[in-house]
């Protein structure tokens, strides 16, 4: 079906080998000179020569014995029976015009094409090429659970589970036609390299009707698989699934060898005739950015301690409401204390011609939710991927809070169709902590979202989320990047206080904002944040093409809290992102005219885009434990339209 891309235009659809297989070669008589050479019907002979050493007579059949004259001898179509095509070799002397001997070679023709049964599709090829002139074939990693009894994710089981198993399969066929005869001489085999034996399974259908039919025949531990061809079947039905994502080891190329063998005596090896290959991709895993359309939210619950979000949980019901979508609540008997979903897991899709579907991604953080992602999101349609460090050691930033993926970009030219991931790290040289390799590797490995690393190491929790967040746009490059801004706090402030505001209360009457201009050790906390986002603010300009009219500052206090920064209110660009509504944490900021300056202030910023601002109270639910809203929530958004194999690497 449609497991391989196709081209404007194209009607070619098949990769054929060729076989053939003659009989009673002699050798050239004496006082031979020159020879002719005639095929019976459908046999097409050539004659390949050097024009400096040979000379042709005009009109004449005959060639001249000479070692550079060469007969190219081809068939079109395939044999109905051993030897039904001949080519009668002439053998002349210097001066007889009848031929003094003459020798015959016996052909048999057999073709077999690898294919996917679509008029349109490219041939498939030994190499796959990217763009929309591209051509190859997709394999989606089998990493859902069709199987609703099954414990794992299909791919982990050496059999069809089920029928919808299939459906996540790329269809292969192999079809050879010539006569089954001479296969009792020469053998078809199907087979991988060792370097991709790990990475797909390959099941024959026999064609029997039963999940019992599809046989495990290539992957793991099956190297090559010769096919029967005693019965005389023209087409061999193959199901091949991906077993792997592309990774540090894996370029997520995969080739398959359909080898003609002739069949040796016992004590010598096979001979192959000839060899076809066909590669296939493994189809990436891809990051949603937060302009694509909202399906369903995920929270959880925490109904018992210090800090329950009964509340928080009744305003992102109203929320969801909104922006049309679906709400997902985790238990706290499934969270087990954990309120950090979106740190958890991280929602992606695959995607082949024939399907696609959500992955989501867990974390190595394993806490509390460490068993969500695949006890209950892992289901039909909807596959499973982890990473996890050799040595089990992870850090604050392998939560997934600290991860994300701007939308589509075009830097000096390039353009990112399906955007960019954004990592956040340590400055270059600095010791400090990174992301873990092993969720890095994957995360460059997938090759359509190269990955931006950032520097968020700055921050107690040390996550992307605290200092940026996207949101749609109607206009410019269809988003604004959001950007956390001590300065434009700072700005807003002496603007209040000009307009004779100095006494405003922050945090219900903690702080009185005079008192936080005043505050030296909060502006100099203030400035080092600056300068950290300033640094972050160069990189995003310049790896993702911004200028400053797609930045839109945020006006946000940090304070440092030993060598590393945290929110001195609730952080607004940690956010949740749902169409045009935003749920945005409520800063409590001053009181002017009865309204909070801060949120009249992003209000005047996001409103003139057509953005809905909703303001969340997480103080106590979330913000004093470190995390807010986006912290705490996590999207399953729609896939692009734009198909991942059309970019242009």
């Amino acid at each position: 079906r449609d497991h391989i891309r196709t081209p404007p235009g194209s009607n070619s659809h098949k990769v054929y080998g060729c076989s053939l297989h003659a009989y009673k070669h002699t050798s050239i008589p004496s006082g031979a000179t020159s020879f002719d050479a005639r095929g019976t019907s459908g046999v097409k002979v050539y004659v390949l020569y050097n024009p400096n050493a040979v000379k042709k007579a005009a009109g004449a059949s005959r060639w001249t014995l000479n070692s550079q004259v060469e007969v190219i001898v081809s068939m079109d179509i395939p044999s109905s029976s051993v030897n039904d095509s001949k080519v009668r070799i002439s053998y002349y002397g210097q001066k007889e015009n009848a031929p003094v001997e003459g020798a015959w070679l016996y052909l048999t023709c057999v073709t077999w094409s690898v294919f996917v049964p679509d008029p349109f599709v490219l041939p498939l090829q030994t190499k796959w090429t990217w763009g929309p002139e591209g051509q190859g074939a997709v394999l989606l990693v089998n990493c859902d659970r069709d199987s609703p009894g099954a414990k794992d994710m299909d791919s982990a089981y050496q059999y069809v589970q089920s029928y919808a198993d299939l459906e996540d399969m790329s269809l292969m066929i192999l079809r050879t036609q010539g006569p089954s005869a001479i296969f009792a001489d020469y053998k078809l085999v199907l087979h991988i390299s060792v370097a991709d034996v790990d990475k797909v399974r390959v099941f024959h259908a026999s064609g029997s009707g039963s999940l019992a039919q599809y046989k495990h025949v290539l992957g793991l531990d099956k190297r090559s698989y010769i096919v029967d061809r005693s019965s005389g079947q023209e087409e061999d039905t193959f199901y091949v699934e991906g077993l792997a994502f592309p990774d540090a080891d894996f370029s997520g190329l995969v080739s398959f060898h359909v080898t003609l063998l002739e069949v040796s005596d016992k004590n010598a090896p096979d001979t192959p005739i000839f060899t076809d290959t066909v590669v296939f991709r493994v189809a990436p895993w891809i990051m949603m950015p937060n302009t694509l359309q909202p399906l369903e939210v995920f929270v959880c619950s925490m109904e018992r301690g210090s800090n329950p979000n009964g509340d928080f949980l009744e305003a992102m019901r109203a929320l969801v409401r909104k922006a049309n979508c679906k709400l997902t609540v985790c238990p706290e008997v499934e969270n087990r204390r954990d309120r950090w979903i979106q740190d958890e897991m991280e929602f992606g899709y695959v995607e082949a011609p024939h399907k696609v579907f959500p992955v989501v991604f867990d974390s190595p953080r394993d806490r509390g939710l460490r068993d969500f992602a695949f006890r209950r999101i892992l289901g039909p349609d909807f596959g499973y991927v982890t990473r996890v460090p050799p040595h089990g050691h992870v850090s604050s930033l392998d939560s997934f809070g600290n991860l994300d993926v701007s939308p589509p970009v075009t830097v000096q030219g390039k353009t990112y169709p399906l955007g960019r991931i954004l990592i956040g790290s340590s400055l270059p040289r600095s010791g400090g902590r990174r992301m873990t390799k092993a969720v890095r590797d994957f995360l460059y490995a997938q090759k359509v979202q190269p990955p931006v690393e950032l520097y968020s190491d700055w921050l107690r929790v040390g996550h992307v989320d605290e200092f940026l967040s996207f949101v749609p746009a109607p206009d410019r490059k269809g988003f604004r990047l959001l950007l956390a801004s001590p300065d434009a706090c700072y700005k807003l402030f002496k603007e209040k206080q000009r307009e004779g505001h100095g006494n405003m209360a922050q945090f219900a009457g903690e702080w009185l904002s005079q008192d936080m201009l005043a505050d030296k050790t909060l502006r100099s906390d203030s400035e080092y944040v600056q300068s950290c986002i300033d640094w972050n603010r160069h990189t995003l300009k310049e790896e993702l093409g911004l200028t400053e009219q797609d930045i839109i500052d945020i006006p946000q206090l940090f304070m440092l809290n030993g060598s590393r920064a945290d929110a001195f209110f609730p952080d607004m660009v940690n956010m949740i992102v749902l169409g045009k509504h935003l749920g945005i944490p409520k800063p409590f900021g001053p009181i002017v005219d009865g309204r909070c300056c801060l949120e009249e202030n992003v209000r005047s910023l996001l409103e003139p885009l057509g953005l809905v601002c909703i303001f969340i109270n997480d103080f106590f639910s979330y913000h004093t434990l470190l995390g807010e809203i986006h912290c705490g929530t996590n999207v399953l958004r729609k896939p692009f339209s734009f198909k991942w194999w059309n970019m242009i690497l």
